[in-house]
């Protein structure tokens, strides 16, 4: 069969794959991109980042509408239209897929739709609808991305066992559900089917949520899952699930006994696992690891000199601006350019508050043993905050004491994912805490608590006494 051929080939249209597609072809590379789903933008904007942000910000208007009674502005019950809610969410979501496609045509990057095998180092075949097609390749990126992990024992075939996938879609409001982990995906899911009318119940097998998060900053939402949600349960394991009726039968374990409770459904958001199966990596150098993640360098480049490899599965942190970061860098690589390789990636949940944060947190700071000074700033001294009744937060600054540089910014409250941008700007731009002191922010906003912070570094900040 004859084969076409092509500069760079991606596997993987997620915001890893189609922007290392679109940064190959302004480079001038003749590329192909790849993906087995007919809709463009991977898990994060069909599955993950978008829908769920769109439910978030659905469901606090909700929880907004409710709480302003003090304020003089009353509302009646809210009558939920879930058909309506999805036809909304999936509207989003088209006109982003659309917004890539037409950005590829635009680009004259070649679509393909199909899955991806490797035949060799410098070969794929694609299976599509319309039958087989080979490419030849220089180089190939894959950026295929990662799955909801799903254990066998909790894998009933029973659909009122969700992964996020199929919470997303929000069939039903159910009267009870169980979340199985803490993470953010667990705790920002919570938040949606909480605020729907759910009674929701949270299991995390460790003694936190949010691991990776400072405790002071994950505080902040463990106070509104502690308000809002029926229960979370920490040091606690789910053991098994059974199909009880049209319910789930749920035999949790805790300090060594057993109990057993019935709920409506089960979300499992316990992590998720590489999308490396049936790739035809056998036929390369590629290499994995222990957890079946690709191994690459620090210019993406797997052990195989034609392959690289970005986003989840190279695993580290699963976030979809990594994955669009290390896009340029394995672009840049390709192209022969110098690439600086940042390991500054903020990380945001979603939650109510949001947290976020960027660089050493003081959790890695005492697990290295490294010497730190730690600024804090209450958001109950923040006049924007109280003008919509959400001091529930907290801004600090994590720096080294003999250079007064800042190594991390943490962020818990109203708008965090929005304000830890400029926590990453100082990091990456060697910023001191007193450039930050020294920086005029606007008043009121948010951002001035990044300043203030500064401030009460130094002991003098306006509206924090010592």
């Amino acid at each position: 069969m004859q084969k076409t051929k092509t500069d760079i080939v991606v596997v993987g249209a997620g915001p890893g794959g189609y922007a290392a597609a679109f940064y190959g072809r302004d480079k001038g590379k003749k590329i192909t991109l790849i993906d087995k789903s007919e809709r463009l933008g991977g898990v994060c904007l069909n599955h993950g980042c978008i829908p769920s942000k769109a439910l978030l910000h659905a469901t606090k208007l909700i929880k907004e509408a409710k709480e302003s009674g003090f304020r003089g502005i009353h509302f009646g019950e809210p009558k939920i239209n879930l058909d309506e809610m999805r036809t909304w969410k999936n509207g989003i979501l088209r006109k982003l897929e659309s917004g890539i496609r037409q950005l590829a045509k635009k680009r004259e990057v070649e679509v393909i739709n199909g899955r991806g095998y490797f035949e060799d180092s410098k070969t794929i075949r694609v299976e599509t609808n319309a039958g087989q097609q080979f490419i030849e390749f220089d180089k190939a990126i894959i950026a295929v991305g990662s799955k909801p992990t799903l254990p066998k024992t909790f894998d009933l075939g029973n659909p009122r066992i969700m992964t996020s996938t199929e919470a997303l879609e929000i069939e039903e409001i159910p009267e009870n559900i169980l979340i199985v982990g803490g993470g953010y995906i667990g705790m920002e899911l919570g938040t949606v089917y909480s605020t729907l009318g759910s009674q929701v119940v949270v299991v995390e097998a460790l003694n936190s949520i949010l691991m990776g998060a400072d405790a002071d900053l994950v505080r902040y939402v463990m106070m509104y899952a502690k308000k809002n949600f029926k229960e979370v349960r920490l040091n606690t394991e789910v053991e098994k699930l059974a199909t009880s009726g049209k319910k789930i039968k749920v035999t949790f374990k805790k300090n060594g006994e057993t109990f057993d409770e019935i709920f409506d459904r089960v979300l499992v958001s316990i992590g998720r696992k590489p999308n490396d199966d049936d790739l035809g990596l056998e036929n390369t150098h590629v290499t994995l690891d222990e957890r079946k993640f690709i191994t690459v360098n620090e210019k993406q480049q797997t052990r195989d000199q034609n392959i690289y490899a970005i986003g989840d599965i190279v695993g580290g942190m699963m976030l979809a601006h990594k994955a669009s970061r290390e896009a340029r860098i394995a672009i840049e690589a390709i192209t022969g350019e110098n690439s600086p390789h940042t390991n500054i990636i903020p990380a945001v949940v979603f939650t109510d508050p949001e947290i976020a944060w960027a660089g050493l947190t003081e959790d890695e700071a005492k697990q290295k043993n490294i010497q730190i000074s730690v600024a804090r700033f209450p958001w109950g001294a923040s006049g924007r905050a109280l003008t919509f009744d959400r001091t529930d937060g907290m801004t600090k600054l994590i720096i080294e004491p003999e250079t007064e540089r800042i190594l991390g910014v943490g962020i818990a409250g109203h708008g965090a994912g929005e304000l830890i941008a400029e926590g990453v700007v100082a990091i990456e731009m060697g910023a001191t805490a007193y450039d930050l002191a020294h920086s005029i922010h606007p008043h009121p906003t948010l951002s001035e608590t990044l300043m203030e912070c500064a401030e009460a570094f130094y002991g003098h900040a306006t509206h924090v006494a010592k």
